[in-house]
């Protein structure tokens, strides 16, 4: 019984949890709605080339994501 109130916490902790953008793989960033693969493949790309993002608004600088879609996923993602 332990283990499975064990398990369903995790499980809905998991559910709560944000993405780091600055240690996410594509994959897992295009988990959160709203981001497609090429988004998040975008997001990989720019971060790859100019570093760890120093903020979540720093997204705005990736191609294909702008102000709206920033307010939509903004308490989906992190930045640690």
């Amino acid at each position: 019984m332990k283990k499975i109130l064990f398990m369903l916490m995790f499980l809905v902790l998991s559910l709560f949890a944000k993405v780091d953008i600055n240690t996410a793989d594509a994959k897992a960033i295009s988990s959160i709605k709203g981001l497609g693969e090429k988004k998040a493949e975008a997001i990989v790309e720019y971060r790859e080339k100019n570093g760890k993002f120093k903020n979540v608004d720093e997204l705005l600088n990736v191609k294909g994501i702008g102000k709206k879609l920033l307010e939509t996923i903004k308490e989906e993602v992190e930045v640690k």
